[in-house]
């Protein structure tokens, strides 16, 4: 196991983080106390679980200008933009405590003479959460609040690009005084992280990450340390996320919307979008309309306020894309802007990448069916709703699609026939916690948000209960 974890800043190459990863020692000292903590944890009511949780959400929000910043340096997001981040959690984390209370509460049924029925929700006991860096509160929250509520124990396994977001959750819980081990962190390798899905004190496995890594943890999660063991995994694994814009579309909206769900992040978000379809009738004044407007992003330093387009997260991350763009323009397509109109465009290992348009593209090329998870979108013309729900459905991913229309009959049929856990019209690129946050294909399985996504963090326990004899 390597001494230390380094992270690496996109904006500079500087190592910004530097810690010590655990030990074995840690590691199992952490289990124990999370099974511990939790057996008490459990039985503290949900109003008083509310209360803790909340305090611990008042703290981010109030540090969220430093939290900003840390994002930025962490993995490259331009620094007005971070912020927001802080703001989608509150919103997740809220609503999640909002309705905990009746997602959690007990399922009566009709009492049958002298019997009285009731099924009760129970904690899973302890929740391993491994998160990405590419928003990397977000993604977190979405298992962390809703883990805690139900009455679990929670360890979080940060990305080694992002360390900091533990550590500040860490502070969270502590100033909103969680009891001690109902929360920790830990600093893991690869080979540590796998041990800790293995350890037989962990009883759920909440996971947001590559196709690979998610295999990696259903396998590992399914072996145990001591043979095959039946625990609960979530997968968010990421997608190729398509939208449609029919020709009765507000071109205007579509445009404004989509490029802000292709570039936003510099595309690296699972649900951002990576295909677009557009009808025959408005191809080219959409086309004109997105090539302008992706022309007036800043790429440049993230901590320069006025940087509207930031480095990706890594070198490598940044040469993969190119990649992609040059085979499909190898194989006919059209890029569609300049990179020389980006002066702060990188070549070979740099993280800075100009936006790119592509067209004459098809799903023979990789940039329409691999995930590119960066700052390049392909448009295809189609000539009817009929092609394109193939093409959307012709993925090996379904997290989101998307529809600009004004024929609300019209969404409605054709989200009824696209393969995708969330479907939106005249919107993308948005997590609504009311909603249940789940993806199909090698999108990965499970829910997060929304009281369905009470149901992987707990078991059902049915009592049945003979009153008079």
């Amino acid at each position: 196991m390597a001494e230390k974890l380094k992270t690496v800043s996109p904006v500079d190459g500087s190592i910004y983080v530097e810690r010590d990863y655990a030990a074995q020692d840690d590691i199992n000292d952490a289990l124990s106390a999370a099974r511990r903590a939790q057996e008490v944890w459990r039985d503290v009511p949900v109003v008083e679980r509310a209360e803790i949780c909340s305090r611990a959400v008042d703290f981010l929000v109030a540090e969220k200008a430093s939290i900003a910043e840390e994002i930025t340096w962490q993995m490259g997001r331009p620094v007005g933009y971070s912020q927001g981040e802080i703001g989608g959690l509150e919103e997740r984390a809220r609503h999640m405590i909002a309705i905990a209370p009746d997602a959690l509460k007990d399922i009566h049924t009709e009492n049958k003479e002298d019997l009285t029925r009731f099924i009760r929700r129970e904690p899973l006991g302890v929740v391993f959460v491994i998160a990405p860096w590419n928003y990397p509160y977000l993604t977190s929250v979405n298992s962390i609040i809703p883990a805690l509520m139900a009455g679990n124990a929670v360890i979080l396994k940060h990305s080694a690009q992002t360390p900091l977001v533990a550590e500040r959750f860490w502070d969270a819980f502590k100033a909103a005084d969680l009891p001690t081990g109902v929360f920790q962190f830990l600093h893991l390798d690869h080979a540590s992280t796998e041990r800790v899905i293995k350890a037989p004190e962990i009883n759920f496995v909440a996971f947001t990450g590559s196709v690979g890594g998610g295999e990696m943890v259903e396998h590992a999660a399914a072996m145990g340390t001591q043979g095959g063991r039946f625990i609960g995994v979530g997968l968010e694994l990421g997608g190729k996320d398509p939208a449609y814009v029919r020709a009765d579309a507000d071109i205007a909206h579509a445009v404004e919307n989509l490029v802000d769900g292709a570039f936003f992040n510099s595309g690296q978000s699972c649900c951002g979008i990576e295909r677009i379809y557009a009808h025959q009738d408005i191809f080219d004044g959409f086309v004109d309309g997105v090539v302008d407007l992706v022309g007036k992003y800043i790429l440049g330093d993230p901590t320069d306020p006025k940087t509207t387009l930031g480095p990706m997260v890594r070198g490598a991350a940044a040469d993969f894309v190119r990649g992609q763009i040059k085979d499909a323009i190898d194989a006919g397509a059209k890029a569609l802007i300049d990179p020389s109109r980006f002066p702060a465009n990188g070549t070979d290992n740099s993280p800075y990448l100009a936006p790119q348009v592509l067209i004459d593209v098809d799903h023979s090329m990789r940039v329409m069916t691999e995930e590119s998870f960066g700052p390049v979108v392909g448009i295809m013309k189609v000539s009817s709703d009929e092609e394109a729900v193939r093409l959307m459905n012709d993925s090996n991913f379904g997290l989101t699609a998307a529809i600009w229309t004004t024929d609300d009959a019209a969404a409605l049929r054709i989200g009824n026939q696209v393969n995708t856990g969330t479907f939106f019209q005249n919107r993308c690129d948005y997590l609504d916690p009311a909603l249940a946050w789940t993806g199909v294909k090698q999108s990965g399985r499970g829910c997060t948000l929304s009281a369905l996504g009470y149901d992987s963090l707990t078991r059902p326990k049915s009592f049945h209960l003979r009153t008079k004899t």
